[in-house]
């Protein structure tokens, strides 16, 4: 790294010497920046947290009540030992962000995780859009930071689900459908058709709805188990729940079901086989590599350092683009941390 550096690597996490505070850092710090509410970003035991006021609920419900938390509108400036420090929407879950950090007439801007709306296509209604943001240095992810990944447009994935449910649902079967419990499963409630039958949500994807509809997210009616008392509804609904719920006494009582995992990973078919779903679903809040490659274009960066992910892929290509391409080594994992099954890469 360059001697001056706005943002550098330190074995607590990504660091900011002149303003003397972290980005999401994964050990216990004074000052910690949080771009969102996954785990891998946002961790307990910080002295202060700053991050989006909107995902303000989330962190507590997820860090505890008690957090020293300041939050900020997307775009508010807030200055701290001569820094500028704003957010800007990433388009990844409800209340992520992109750090912008100013000092000295230099601007870096370190993404968190982000998916940016493909042209002509309708945003996440879950979520603010990712915005670019003009910057010296852009820290960018590289989950599916290879060319295989190119998501399909959501009109079509969500027509796919719909019609997996619909026909579930007239066989009289459960259709469960594996997710993560924050972002995936609320970006999944606000496209699917509500109206094909109930929909039943696993205790760890509940309180993240409320929290979700508490920020004045439109999410349609949802069930947990213990309020549906005919089972002939359990067998008509669309079950939303993290893999670790697989193979427990609560997935059992939806008896004979239909299951699918909904991820990015399950663009490579081998993915839903070896981990032995009936149907798989592309579906991801990351950037495929259109979307990264559109996204580090916008911001005009020179420089571009890459973090968790297909690292070597990307550092490689941009290199070959005329950029000065390097890579931040992270403890980020990827949007299979949580409900991935035993085949799925390793977070």
């Amino acid at each position: 790294m360059a001697s001056g550096d706005l943002i550098v690597q330190r074995p607590e996490g990504l660091y900011c010497p002149p303003g003397d505070f972290y980005i999401d850092p994964w050990r216990r710090v004074e000052r910690a920046v949080i771009t969102h509410a996954h785990a891998d970003h946002a961790r307990t035991g910080h002295g202060h947290y700053l991050a989006t006021a909107v995902s303000e609920g989330l962190l507590r419900a997820r860090l505890g009540a008690g957090i020293a938390f300041q939050g900020l509108a997307y775009g508010e400036v807030v200055e701290h030992q001569g820094v500028r420090v704003s957010l800007h929407p990433a388009g990844h879950v409800l209340g992520s962000a992109q750090v912008r950090v100013e000092h000295g007439g230099r601007v870096w801007v370190a993404s968190g995780d982000y998916r940016p709306t493909p042209h002509g296509a309708v945003p996440d209604r879950t979520c603010a859009p990712f915005e670019p943001v003009r910057c010296d240095v852009f820290i960018t992810e590289s989950t599916f930071g290879l060319p295989i990944y190119r998501w399909r447009p959501d009109a079509e994935l969500f027509g796919q689900i719909n019609r997996w449910w619909a026909a579930n649902a007239q066989a009289g079967r459960a259709s469960v459908l594996v997710c993560y419990s924050l972002g995936k499963a609320q970006r999944l409630l606000g496209g699917v058709d509500a109206s094909i039958g109930p929909i039943v949500c696993h205790g760890a994807v509940e309180p993240i709805n409320r929290a979700y509809r508490a920020a004045g997210v439109a999410l349609p009616e949802t069930l947990t188990v213990s309020e549906v008392t005919d089972k002939a509804v359990l067998r008509r609904a669309l079950v939303l729940c993290p893999g670790s719920a697989l193979g427990t006494p609560w997935i059992r009582r939806f008896g004979d079901c239909a299951d699918a995992f909904a991820s990015g990973w399950m663009q490579v078919r081998g993915q839903r086989r070896r981990g032995g779903f009936d149907q798989g679903f592309v579906l991801s809040d990351h950037a495929d590599w259109p979307g990264l490659l559109s996204a580090i274009g916008a911001t005009g960066a020179e420089r571009v350092i890459v973090t968790h992910g297909s690292v070597p892929v990307l550092v490689r290509y941009l290199s070959e683009q005329g950029l000065q391409a390097e890579a931040f080594d992270t403890e980020y994992g990827d949007e299979a941390a949580e409900p991935a099954p035993e085949a799925s890469p390793a977070p």
